[in-house]
């Protein structure tokens, strides 16, 4: 198995690429090891040294690190761990990844706000190795939830006010302002 790796915009996160589907629907953000608790690969990933958040996406890991560590040092270890999971034939999530909620209830606003998201965001933020994930729509403002290589990362600001806040704006009259939801 040959494993690629890919820099995000965010320099303390790598986008891991083994060539192989890494979830079968939906993402997974672990921003802590708590949270990986559900995750074999995940809890593995936070074992090594440095490693502050991991996020699971279609077909790629994206790995964290904390800012003294070097890539060099632990990208083997990464590696390492990423393709044992994957030959073991073992799921990455333990359980079933929750569903983000029934959209059954929501306004028609709040629809097109996530079609425009799941349509036009996030399939380029899962380029760079991250996710954001609709969390609500109160009085004109839309909060998202940075996920993955975007949590953290120093252009997020940009790409939430210039390139979101601007397209939900312009197809969406009812929204004045993009904010986001820290976890």
């Amino acid at each position: 198995m040959f494993i690629q790796t890919e820099p995000t915009p965010n320099p303390a996160t790598l986008k891991f690429l083994p060539g192989q589907t890494v979830m079968t629907s939906g993402t997974a953000d672990f921003p802590d090891p708590e949270a990986a608790e559900r995750s074999v690969l995940a809890s593995r990933l936070f074992r090594i040294s440095g490693i502050e958040r991991v996020f699971f996406g279609s077909d790629f890991v994206t790995v964290t690190k904390a800012d003294p560590v070097d890539w060099a040092h632990i990208k083997p270890a990464i590696l390492g761990a990423i393709m044992e999971q994957l030959q073991s034939g073992y799921p990455i999530i333990d359980e079933a990844v929750e569903a983000q909620g029934s959209d059954a209830d929501d306004s028609p606003v709040i629809k097109q706000i996530k079609q425009l998201l799941d349509t036009r965001v996030r399939p380029a933020v899962a380029q760079d190795g991250g996710d954001i994930t609709f969390h609500g729509f109160d009085r004109g403002v839309v909060y998202l939830h940075m996920q993955g290589a975007c949590a953290g990362c120093p252009s997020s600001t940009i790409t939430l006010k210039m390139g979101i806040e601007n397209l939900l704006r312009h197809y969406i009259p009812e929204v004045i302002e993009v904010r986001p939801v820290v976890a």
